[in-house]
């Protein structure tokens, strides 16, 4: 059995929300992973798509790919707030927070009435050890 920490724990938790947040399912997502791996993969335009197949990643803790597949989902449709969230979130578990605060304060910007966002955001503080700002 794989053991998480508990700060793995508390990213598969935001993974989770921002699914819920944006309407889909954690099966859905996990439903991506039976997807074929073919040449018509990287050719896919859907973003939803690229959405389901980051949050496996990172709910694997694959946040590398998780990282890529987000911004494919960005890049395919930029006005959709949460793969800018779940992206900051996997930049986050990856210790790169300034491109997590940044992605993170992108979805801020396009939903500010989302609380998750808000709160992945001080989660986010609190791993760079800044409690502060995390308050």
């Amino acid at each position: 059995m794989m053991r998480t920490s508990g700060c793995d724990k508390w990213g598969i938790l935001l993974l989770a929300l921002a699914l819920a947040a944006a309407g889909l399912a954690p099966s859905e997502a996990l439903a991506a992973k039976a997807q074929p791996r073919t040449a018509a993969d990287a050719e896919n335009k859907d973003p939803t798509y690229w959405f389901q197949k980051g949050a496996l990643c990172a709910t694997y803790g694959n946040n590398q790919a998780a990282v890529r597949y987000f911004g494919r989902a960005i890049a395919l449709d930029p006005g959709r707030s949460a793969p800018f969230f779940s992206q900051g979130v996997s930049y986050g578990q990856l210790g790169q927070y300034d491109k997590a605060f940044a992605a993170i304060n992108r979805a801020i910007e396009m939903d500010p009435r989302n609380g998750l966002y808000y709160y992945g955001r001080a989660r986010t503080y609190l791993l760079t050890g800044d409690r502060q700002r995390a308050m």
